[in-house]
Protein backbone atom coordinates (compact mmCIF):
# COMPACT_ATOMS: atom_id res chain seq x y z
CA UNK A 1 0.00 0.00 0.00
CA UNK A 2 1.22 3.48 -0.86
CA UNK A 3 1.46 5.88 2.07
CA UNK A 4 0.51 9.42 1.06
CA UNK A 5 2.89 10.92 3.63
CA UNK A 6 5.82 9.30 1.80
CA UNK A 7 5.00 11.05 -1.50
CA UNK A 8 6.42 14.36 -2.69
CA UNK A 9 4.97 16.74 -5.26
CA UNK A 10 7.07 16.44 -8.43
CA UNK A 11 8.25 12.93 -7.59
CA UNK A 12 8.41 10.54 -10.54
CA UNK A 13 6.64 7.36 -9.43
CA UNK A 14 6.82 5.30 -12.63
CA UNK A 15 8.14 5.31 -16.20
CA UNK A 16 7.68 3.01 -19.15
CA UNK A 17 8.26 2.72 -22.89
CA UNK A 18 5.32 1.05 -24.60
CA UNK A 19 5.62 -0.70 -27.96
CA UNK A 20 2.61 -0.58 -30.29
CA UNK A 21 2.21 -2.79 -33.35
CA UNK A 22 -0.44 -2.92 -36.03
CA UNK A 23 -1.55 -6.23 -34.54
CA UNK A 24 -2.25 -4.30 -31.31
CA UNK A 25 -4.45 -1.92 -33.31
CA UNK A 26 -6.47 -4.80 -34.75
CA UNK A 27 -6.91 -6.35 -31.31
CA UNK A 28 -7.98 -3.00 -29.86
CA UNK A 29 -10.43 -2.46 -32.71
CA UNK A 30 -12.03 -5.81 -31.91
CA UNK A 31 -12.22 -5.07 -28.19
CA UNK A 32 -13.52 -1.51 -28.59
CA UNK A 33 -15.68 -1.91 -31.69
CA UNK A 34 -13.80 0.97 -33.38
CA UNK A 35 -13.11 -0.48 -36.81
CA UNK A 36 -12.36 2.85 -38.50
CA UNK A 37 -10.00 1.84 -41.33
CA UNK A 38 -7.55 4.68 -40.59
CA UNK A 39 -6.38 2.41 -37.78
CA UNK A 40 -5.55 -0.57 -40.02
CA UNK A 41 -5.62 0.37 -43.73
CA UNK A 42 -2.64 2.19 -45.21
CA UNK A 43 -4.68 3.13 -48.29
CA UNK A 44 -7.48 4.67 -46.22
CA UNK A 45 -5.01 6.55 -44.04
CA UNK A 46 -3.29 7.99 -47.13
CA UNK A 47 -6.65 8.96 -48.66
CA UNK A 48 -7.44 10.80 -45.43
CA UNK A 49 -4.05 12.57 -45.76
CA UNK A 50 -2.76 11.05 -42.54
CA UNK A 51 0.91 10.20 -42.02
CA UNK A 52 -0.06 6.52 -42.21
CA UNK A 53 -2.06 4.12 -40.08
CA UNK A 54 -2.54 5.74 -36.67
CA UNK A 55 -3.18 4.34 -33.21
CA UNK A 56 -6.59 4.82 -31.61
CA UNK A 57 -6.49 7.78 -29.24
CA UNK A 58 -8.31 5.80 -26.58
CA UNK A 59 -5.71 3.03 -26.90
CA UNK A 60 -2.93 5.54 -26.19
CA UNK A 61 -4.94 6.90 -23.27
CA UNK A 62 -5.53 3.44 -21.82
CA UNK A 63 -1.94 2.29 -22.24
CA UNK A 64 -0.74 5.43 -20.44
CA UNK A 65 -3.02 5.10 -17.41
CA UNK A 66 -2.10 1.43 -17.05
CA UNK A 67 1.18 2.69 -15.59
CA UNK A 68 -0.78 4.31 -12.75
CA UNK A 69 -2.84 1.16 -12.25
CA UNK A 70 0.33 -0.88 -11.83
CA UNK A 71 1.86 1.72 -9.50
CA UNK A 72 -1.19 1.62 -7.19
CA UNK A 73 -1.69 -2.12 -7.66
CA UNK A 74 -5.43 -1.33 -7.53
CA UNK A 75 -7.42 -0.31 -10.63
CA UNK A 76 -10.27 0.94 -8.43
CA UNK A 77 -7.93 3.52 -6.86
CA UNK A 78 -8.22 5.68 -9.99
CA UNK A 79 -11.29 7.81 -9.32
CA UNK A 80 -10.92 10.18 -12.28
CA UNK A 81 -8.83 10.27 -15.44
CA UNK A 82 -8.83 12.83 -18.19
CA UNK A 83 -6.64 14.07 -20.98
CA UNK A 84 -6.57 15.89 -24.29
CA UNK A 85 -5.35 14.23 -27.44
CA UNK A 86 -2.62 16.38 -28.94
CA UNK A 87 -0.73 14.31 -31.53
CA UNK A 88 -1.35 11.32 -33.74
CA UNK A 89 0.71 8.17 -33.27
CA UNK A 90 1.59 6.72 -36.69
CA UNK A 91 2.15 2.97 -36.44
CA UNK A 92 4.51 1.76 -39.14
CA UNK A 93 4.35 -1.71 -40.61
CA UNK A 94 6.37 -3.91 -38.28
CA UNK A 95 9.37 -5.74 -39.60
CA UNK A 96 9.82 -9.41 -38.91
CA UNK A 97 12.94 -11.47 -38.77
CA UNK A 98 13.98 -13.56 -41.75
CA UNK A 99 14.64 -16.49 -39.43
CA UNK A 100 12.10 -19.20 -40.40
CA UNK A 101 12.29 -20.64 -36.89
CA UNK A 102 10.90 -17.34 -35.52
CA UNK A 103 8.80 -15.80 -38.30
CA UNK A 104 6.78 -13.58 -35.98
CA UNK A 105 9.60 -12.21 -33.90
CA UNK A 106 9.18 -8.47 -33.93
CA UNK A 107 12.46 -6.63 -33.34
CA UNK A 108 11.03 -3.32 -34.58
CA UNK A 109 7.67 -2.16 -33.20
CA UNK A 110 5.54 0.08 -35.37
CA UNK A 111 5.43 2.86 -32.74
CA UNK A 112 6.43 3.63 -29.18
CA UNK A 113 5.12 5.79 -26.37
CA UNK A 114 7.27 7.03 -23.51
CA UNK A 115 5.18 7.51 -20.36
CA UNK A 116 6.29 9.27 -17.17
CA UNK A 117 4.00 9.39 -14.11
CA UNK A 118 4.73 12.19 -11.65
CA UNK A 119 2.95 13.36 -8.50
CA UNK A 120 1.23 16.64 -9.45
CA UNK A 121 -0.71 17.37 -6.27
CA UNK A 122 -1.28 15.84 -2.85
CA UNK A 123 -4.39 16.27 -0.71
CA UNK A 124 -3.71 14.66 2.66
CA UNK A 125 -7.20 15.53 3.95
CA UNK A 126 -8.92 13.40 1.30
CA UNK A 127 -6.02 10.99 0.77
CA UNK A 128 -6.10 11.77 -2.97
CA UNK A 129 -3.10 12.44 -5.19
CA UNK A 130 -3.07 13.75 -8.71
CA UNK A 131 -0.73 11.85 -10.98
CA UNK A 132 0.36 13.82 -14.04
CA UNK A 133 1.26 11.71 -17.05
CA UNK A 134 3.67 12.86 -19.73
CA UNK A 135 3.12 10.78 -22.86
CA UNK A 136 5.47 11.38 -25.78
CA UNK A 137 6.33 9.74 -29.09
CA UNK A 138 10.11 9.18 -29.28
CA UNK A 139 9.80 8.49 -33.01
CA UNK A 140 8.35 11.96 -33.63
CA UNK A 141 10.79 14.32 -31.88
CA UNK A 142 9.14 13.45 -28.55
CA UNK A 143 5.85 15.01 -29.61
CA UNK A 144 3.36 15.08 -26.74
CA UNK A 145 0.68 12.55 -27.61
CA UNK A 146 -1.53 13.41 -24.64
CA UNK A 147 -1.77 16.83 -23.02
CA UNK A 148 -2.95 17.48 -19.47
CA UNK A 149 -3.21 13.77 -18.78
CA UNK A 150 -4.14 13.54 -15.12
CA UNK A 151 -5.35 10.70 -12.92
CA UNK A 152 -6.90 11.31 -9.52
CA UNK A 153 -5.89 8.45 -7.24
CA UNK A 154 -7.56 7.59 -3.93
CA UNK A 155 -4.91 6.09 -1.66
Amino acid sequence: MIAIENLTKGEVVATRTIDITRADLIRYAGASGDFNPIHWSEATAQTAELPGVIAHGMLSMGLAVDLVTEWTNDPSAIIDYQTRFSAMVPVEETTHTANPARPFENPNPGAQLDVVAKIGAINEETNVVRVDLTVTNPNDDNARVLTRAQAQVQL
